[in-house]
Formats: C-alpha cells, sequence, structure tokens
C-alpha cells in the first residue's frame, strides 16, 4: 500500500496537467491574437463590425493571453517535479532543465510583457514608440511556438501536432491574406513578411522531424527532471520527461 501511494505521489500531479493546459490555451489565444492584428491592421476596413469592434477583441484576447500565460508559469513553478526557480521566468536560458527551449519561453514572456507595459503607458510613449514595440508580439508568437514544439511533453502526440499547425496556418494565412488586400507601395517590407511566413513552416517541420518526433529528443533537449524511486525500481514519469516513451 505505501508503495503504491509513493508511486501515485511521484506520477504527475495536477500542477503538471495545469502547466501544459495553461500553455496549450495561451498559444491558441496568442495565435488568434497575432492572427487578428495581422488580417484587420493597417488601413483594412472591416464590412460587418465596426473597427473599435475589432480592436476591443484583439485587446481582450490579449488580456487573456496573459491570464492563461501566468498559469502557465505560476503552475510550472509551484509543481516540484522540475525546480524552475522565479529567475527563470524572467531571464532567458539560465534553467538547468532543458535551457535553450524553456529559454525561448521566457523570451516570448519578456516580449508580451513589454508590449503590455507599454500599451499601459501608450499615450504617455507616443504612437511610433508604442507601435515599434508593439511589433514585438509578432516577434513572440514563433518564438512560443517552438518553446512549445521543444519544450512540451505531448509534441508528439497527433492531437497535439495538428494543433501546432493548426495556429501555423492561422497566422501564415493572415499574412497572406494582409499581402493579398495590400496596396503599392512598402515593396521591401511586404516581400520581408511574405519570404517570412513561408520559411517558418519550413523550419518548423525540419525541426520536429529531427528534434521532437525522434527517440532521445527529452534527454537531448538539455536535461531531464530526475526520476523518482520506488523499492528501488524507477517510479511512472510523465512521458517525454525521462520516462514513457523515452
Amino acid at each position: 500500500m505505501t508503495a503504491l501511494v509513493t508511486l501515485a505521489a511521484a506520477g504527475p500531479s495536477p500542477l503538471w496537467y495545469a502547466t501544459r493546459a495553461g500553455g496549450t490555451v495561451a498559444l491558441v489565444l496568442l495565435t488568434a491574437t497575432v492572427a487578428l492584428g495581422i488580417a484587420v491592421g493597417g488601413r483594412y476596413e472591416p464590412q460587418r463590425i465596426a473597427r473599435f469592434e475589432v480592436s476591443a477583441l484583439h485587446r481582450n484576447l490579449s488580456v487573456l493571453t496573459l491570464v492563461f500565460l501566468a498559469l502557465h508559469i505560476v503552475t510550472a513553478l509551484l509543481d516540484t517535479f522540475v525546480h524552475l526557480g522565479w529567475l527563470a521566468t524572467v531571464v532567458p536560458f539560465v534553467s538547468s532543465y532543458r535551457p535553450l527551449w524553456l529559454g525561448l519561453g521566457t523570451v516570448a514572456f519578456d516580449l508580451l510583457l513589454a508590449v503590455a507595459l507599454t500599451s499601459a503607458v501608450r499615450l504617455r510613449l507616443g504612437q511610433r514608440r508604442w507601435k515599434a514595440v508593439h511589433w514585438l508580439a509578432y516577434a513572440a508568437w514563433p518564438v512560443a511556438l517552438f518553446h512549445a514544439a521543444g519544450t512540451g511533453t505531448d509534441t508528439r502526440l497527433p492531437q497535439q501536432l495538428a494543433l501546432y499547425f493548426a495556429c501555423l496556418a492561422v497566422v501564415v494565412g493572415a499574412v497572406w491574406w494582409r499581402l493579398y488586400r495590400a496596396g503599392p507601395g512598402r515593396v521591401a517590407a511586404r516581400l520581408w513578411a511574405g519570404v517570412t511566413a513561408a520559411a517558418v513552416p519550413v523550419v518548423l517541420v525540419a525541426f520536429m522531424n529531427s528534434g521532437p518526433l525522434q527517440p532521445g529528443w527529452a534527454h537531448r533537449a538539455g536535461g531531464t527532471a530526475p526520476v523518482a524511486t520506488v523499492a528501488g525500481q524507477p517510479a511512472p514519469v510523465p512521458a517525454e520527461d525521462g520516462g514513457g516513451s523515452e
């Protein structure tokens, strides 16, 4: 009986599941926020909805993204399976556990935090400066996507793969829609956007095929959590984190 209780304690905790769920929802909301900002940005005037309603939806999605991102971070810190430390939430690449992939998540969080803070003082900052910082949200999206694919414990699941590529399709589709309806001028900017939109899927597929979809990725990603033992034998741990399919 004691061994069974210890096994249950050594397995995935509710915080571990909450971390995964919070991160997944945050990625979906960030995708929706970025895609909406791209698709209806510039001089585009929606036909069936007022522009201020689009702006309100964009703003609310941004707030929800930060809420679920905060849930993702706090539950990861509280979970004792991996001891991350508060420093890793704001300083990239300092974690001993998967430093590169967790560091990308920190970079995405820092970029989104900069956008949120400057939006709070938008009037004092000025439109041009605020807009320059606001572009960081677009940079945060691919960084967050690679963070999820590189460090996520569900990456191999068909449902999770479908989610990642659905997010990719939504944002890339928004970029091409924006380019399609763009008027003359700013050729260099449109060319850069088109090349980036075409390159991200190629890079992601190449990375997935050579990294997370290959056996042993949990170890090659840069560290695994300690494995608990029961009666001298390794206890079950979350898949891709030192046990399970690895």
